[in-house]
């Protein structure tokens, strides 16, 4: 039940996620190409990025699907009930292409051979994400900002914050960060305690500097808008 000039969800900050997604899984699937045969070492560093960012996609989602789709389906009407059943389809189809990568991950993060198919499979899976995003963006979040409230909305970035290490946490925020509108980043920080709200934009885009410069070759990897796949 949604009160009286309770504030509602602030949806920016879902813009910043899927930012991080385009950019990443949209370099992916050059950067297995681009490791030498039996470079392990190198495998090894794009190997965990990749476990990384599926990990991440994957929490993203289950979020969505335990906090926001019965919110919106409860409280949306004929709106959502059009669109959330296309959302869950499609989250099913990505977790269908995460089930595919996954077990690719290892063998080829161990021996540095043959990742061809990984790349496919990762290209496709960033082919379907691109095209959930965009609908996402187009029906979901006009309907989170009307029916969600700031505290419901707010429970989907705990959801995601409670699965990773206490390692991994900056270097997703930081994942966040390079690309995002530090008004944004001011508004997903305000509710955290002072001294989060003070370290964590220090310590998150150097924890993703480092990432990149293993991962990428450089601290600035291309944005999100100048990736192609």
């Amino acid at each position: 039940m949604i009160t009286q000039g309770e504030p509602m969800a602030d949806v920016r900050d879902m813009y910043m996620v899927h930012t991080v997604f385009r950019r990443e899984f949209g370099l992916i699937p050059g950067l297995i190409l681009e490791v030498p045969e039996n470079d392990t070492r190198r495998g090894e560093i794009v190997g965990y990025h990749i476990d990384l960012m599926c990990r991440l996609l994957h929490i993203h989602h289950d979020g969505e699907d335990v906090l926001l789709w019965p919110l919106l389906l409860d409280r949306g009407g004929e709106d959502a009930q059009a669109i959330v059943p296309t959302m869950r389809a499609q989250h099913a189809a990505i977790e269908d292409a995460l089930a595919i990568i996954t077990p690719l991950i290892g063998p080829w993060r161990g021996t540095a051979r043959r990742g061809g198919p990984l790349a496919a499979a990762c290209s496709s899976l960033n082919a379907a994400i691109t095209d959930h995003m965009a609908l996402e963006e187009e029906r979901i979040l006009p309907l989170a900002e009307k029916y969600v409230t700031a505290a419901e909305w707010n429970r989907l970035g705990a959801h995601g914050q409670a699965q990773f290490s206490k390692k991994e946490l900056p270097l997703c925020f930081g994942m966040a960060m390079y690309e995002a509108d530090p008004e944004v980043v001011r508004g997903v920080l305000a509710e955290a305690p002072r001294q989060v709200r003070f370290l964590v934009p220090r310590i998150a885009p150097r924890a993703f500097a480092k990432h990149s410069r293993r991962v990428h070759g450089t601290p600035t990897p291309p944005r999100a808008g100048s990736v192609s796949f």
